[in-house]
């Protein structure tokens, strides 16, 4: 028994390293300087709200400060009954950007996020669409400038980052934790040209790739999805890039109950059966090894102590501390590059927490039933 248990463990270590040193050590070693481009083409910002009059308060002054040199910003309105559009409408002559659309229509073939940004879409002046939600707040006045030098002539896509706002207790460092980690994922894989999401609050495409996919059509019934299901369809090996300089970053208002973030989670995760086949194997794999490799490791060491088996320890030993330190090498390097989102010191935790993140979740996905229905 022991020989397989550290086979086992052997090999679930081996998969997790080709992710480190495949994937992770191009986001690791990614130059993080800006790259502001000669041409800065107008940029359309896109932002959809539901009933979210309070943060549209804080929002709305931060994006019109922007400062670049051709833009606009379109909100909009669905269906809002907070007292956002007497609000807008109150206001909008003392914001230069800011256009204001309401809608007042729902269908029932497409889903009112998805059915805005198009509208969105259609009515935009400029060739580069931004996008970011109503509760995001960009960390400086040049995160348009930002997000746009990335583009370029085979550049169609620009991934950001948006991390969420640190607060107290255990659920808010989790959320960081669990975001941190995604991030480091979908960042790495697009450096490795196998794009597979980025997120809804801090994402740029030029509009001529949403309208050459005929926008979401192909996924326009279902509820989320407009930033990875369409990034599993649009983007190439070559099309799309990332930006991680701080300028560029967006911070969002986490979920602030258990219960609250659960059903997000549920949400975000129930969209993942669209992504494509190659995707789901990749990322099935390193979630799948990452819950192995605890749970092998935990039956290991009791074995090994149960046993007395002193050698069967060190060599457990040596295979978790090589995973681990090369890991925390890794996390450490990109966690400066994005803004350190986790403590350093956390590491650990966070690797344990992941465990039972995907235990849990991996058990929900397979006995699942369909996600609420939700705006956003």
């Amino acid at each position: 028994m022991a020989d397989y248990l550290l086979y086992a463990l052997g090999a679930f270590v081996a998969v997790q390293l080709f992710y480190y040193l495949f994937f992770f050590t191009r986001l690791a070693f990614y130059g993080k300087g800006a790259n502001y481009g000669n041409t800065m083409p107008g940029v359309t910002v896109l932002v959809c709200a539901w009933n979210e009059r309070d943060n549209l308060t804080e929002l709305l002054p931060l994006l019109d400060a922007q400062e670049y040199p051709e833009f606009e910003v379109i909100l909009l309105d669905d269906r809002s009954d907070d007292g956002s559009e007497d609000f807008i409408r109150g206001n909008i002559q003392q914001w230069r950007h800011i256009r204001y659309i309401r809608i007042n229509d729902q269908f029932d073939h497409v889903t009112p996020k998805k059915y805005a940004l198009t509208v969105g879409m259609k009515q935009a002046k400029y060739p580069i669409a931004l996008m970011t939600d109503a509760d995001c707040r960009p960390s400086s006045n040049h995160w348009i400038t930002a997000m746009t030098s990335r583009v370029a002539e085979d550049k169609d896509i620009v991934l950001g980052f948006s991390p969420y706002i640190k607060k107290a207790g255990i659920l808010n460092w989790f959320i960081r934790c669990e975001t941190f980690y995604t991030a480091v994922q979908y960042l790495s894989f697009a450096l490795a040209g196998m794009t597979y999401m980025g997120v809804g609050r801090n994402i740029l495409y030029k509009r001529s790739v949403f309208f050459a996919n005929k926008g979401f059509y192909t996924h326009k019934h279902v509820f989320g999805g407009d930033d990875d299901i369409f990034l599993n369809e649009v983007s190439t090996s070559s099309n799309t890039t990332i930006s991680i300089e701080e300028d560029s970053f967006v911070y969002s208002e986490p979920k602030l109950t258990w219960k609250d973030w659960f059903r997000q989670k549920q949400r975000h995760i129930s969209v993942s059966r669209y992504y494509k086949m190659r995707n789901k194997i990749l990322l099935g794999m390193l979630s799948g090894t990452h819950v192995a490799i605890w749970a092998a490791g935990i039956v290991a060491l009791f074995y090994g102590l149960i046993m007395r088996d002193i050698l069967f320890l060190q060599y457990l030993g040596i295979l978790i501390g090589v995973r681990w330190i090369i890991q925390w090498f890794l996390l450490v390097i990109i966690n400066v590059k994005l803004d350190k989102t986790v403590e350093w010191f956390t590491f650990l935790f966070m690797d344990f927490a992941l465990f039972l993140y995907y235990l849990i979740f991996g058990v929900r996905t397979m006995t699942r039933r369909r996600p609420r229905k939700t705006w956003n």
